[in-house]
């Protein structure tokens, strides 16, 4: 087992994992702190130790809002550790790698947690990466800047450091991609097939990734959960940067309210200061997320993905079954009427509306319930192939029980137990059938990582159900479902295939959000 790795700036002691097999480095340092002078700039290099530095212990988290202190689901099922350290100097990222000697080139898993680019970090429990560590993948797990530390536009920034104005969360994601290349050979790992992977805005950070043509060349494949949050109605949703200028006058209103003038004043406030008023800040301005600022993002990453100017890799996506569902809200046919005008133009709302009564949803006044994440993605798997991509995409969707006394149902985020194989973390009353699913389904991601194919046997040797790409030909969903995976490859019906039609028009009219 490899237990001593150098890196670039200096030697690294990991400490055995459960599976005593598995050797985890935690707290690596891909860059150097960015406090002072480099709060609100691009990662800097990171400066070198003597000696061998112990990776034992998890770095403290990105400055945040308290975890583990509310009621919401979220508490109860990871953020449960109020007294989590935490501190701006935060730019550190996890290793597990089951390699016994740095030549074995294990494939690499390059991970980008959740939590809306305003809370989040690598350290919850469930990112675990032991048992893919144990199917042969070597497992990254990022930490970067998040909320007014990491997404902060000033016109006093952009003027100080124009080739990195803006995007510095973006940027911590891409300096650990890049901390990979140059020295993951050192812990087993393969620089050459490296998979980028995240779930919500992790998965929008996969997309931010591909579309940043900085990043041709590092990586091979990529993994997209519940990160196309887009609506096929055009209206709600997250993702699309915002525009510099109107980032840069949110910043310099948030200065203003923070009561200073300059970017060195502010530079020399305290981080939870910061945070606090930037708490207070957002009860009635915008919260702070990527930007269209022209370096790193050069455009809306769904369009430019769809339209081939991206890093073209192999795709996985797909989402829960219940999370995010969206309607056309209405309270008469005339509001009804206007709203499909307004969403898909006056021809193609009558062919709209003429999918009629059994697409209303079960609320009144809400029509025409679907998963937004679940058009978006098979639209985009059918752009790529229209324009005579190679790849192969893969579409899932998670619709299994979830046990506990909430009655949560397949909310957003729960399929993240299951793709780690991480149930035993949960207080969840989980039971056989949910432990042979989330082997299946952490099959299924470790071959993609490796080959970029899902497919081969499960731990028995015996095949596991086969799993085809997304194509117009065979629109192949994988479902991970009560009864364990089941492929399910049968026409889309004609509503989901108008509604897919429909978002790849906004995608290419610039109007996916």
């Amino acid at each position: 087992m490899i237990r001593i790795a150098r890196t670039e700036n200096g030697l690294v002691r990991g400490i055995e994992a459960a599976d005593p097999r598995i050797t985890a480095f935690k707290g690596v340092p891909f860059a150097a702190p960015p406090i002072g002078e480099n709060r609100w700039r691009a990662p800097q290099p990171c400066g070198n130790w003597e000696g061998i530095r112990d990776a034992y212990r998890f770095a403290p988290i990105s400055v945040q809002d308290r975890p583990g202190v509310g009621t919401d689901i979220y508490c109860r099922e990871w953020h449960v550790d109020p007294d989590i350290a935490m501190d701006e100097d935060c730019l550190y990222l996890n290793i597990w790698t089951g390699a016994k000697s740095a030549e074995e080139r294990q494939p690499v898993l390059v991970w980008f947690f959740g939590g809306g680019l305003q809370w989040g970090y690598p350290a919850e429990m469930e990112f675990d990466g032991e048992r893919l560590a144990r199917r042969g993948v070597v497992v990254v797990t990022v930490n970067y800047r998040i909320n007014v530390f990491g997404f902060l536009a000033h016109p006093q920034i952009t003027a100080e450091q124009p080739d990195a104005p803006a995007n510095f969360g973006n940027l911590d994601q891409q300096a650990g991609l890049r901390w990979v290349v140059r020295n993951i050979a050192a812990f087993g790992g393969d620089p050459d097939n490296i998979t980028i992977a995240g779930q919500s805005a992790g998965g929008g950070s996969v997309l931010s990734q591909i579309a940043c043509p900085a990043n041709k060349g590092l990586f091979r494949k990529a993994v997209v959960m519940s990160g196309m949050i887009r609506s096929p109605y055009g209206e709600g949703g997250i993702g699309t940067p915002e525009p510099l200028a109107s980032a840069e006058k949110n910043g310099a209103d948030f200065f203003e309210f923070l009561g200073v003038s300059t970017l060195e004043e502010a530079r020399k406030l305290d981080a939870f200061h910061i945070l606090h008023k930037y708490g207070e800040y957002v009860q009635t301005h915008r919260r702070m997320f990527s930007v269209e600022d022209g370096r790193f993002c050069v455009g809306e990453p769904l369009r430019l993905i769809a339209e081939g100017n991206c890093v073209d890799v192999p795709i996985m996506a797909g989402n829960t079954g219940d999370e995010f569902p969206n309607f056309l809200r209405a309270d008469s046919e005339e509001e009804l009427r206007q709203k499909a005008e307004k969403a898909f133009g006056e021809t193609q709302a009558q062919k709209f509306l003429a999918f009629g009564e059994a697409h209303r949803a079960d609320r009144p006044g809400f029509y025409a319930k679907v998963s937004g994440i679940e058009c978006t993605a098979k639209s985009l798997f059918r752009e790529k192939k229209r324009l005579g991509s190679a790849n192969d995409y893969y579409y899932y969707r998670f619709d299994a029980e979830i046990p506990g006394w909430d009655h949560p149902g397949t909310f957003h985020s729960v399929d993240l137990w299951f793709f780690f194989e991480t149930l035993a973390k949960c207080w969840r009353p989980f039971v056989g059938k949910h432990y042979d699913l989330a082997r299946q389904m952490c099959n299924y991601w470790a071959n993609f990582i490796k080959t970029g194919n899902p497919n081969g046997p499960d731990a028995d040797g015996a095949p596991m159900p086969e799993w085809i790409p997304y194509t117009d030909e065979t629109p192949c969903n994988m479902v991970f479902g009560r009864g364990g995976a089941a492929p399910v490859t049968e026409p889309e019906t004609p509503f989901i295939e108008f509604l897919i039609d429909m978002t790849a028009k906004h995608f290419h009219a610039g109007k996916a959000r």
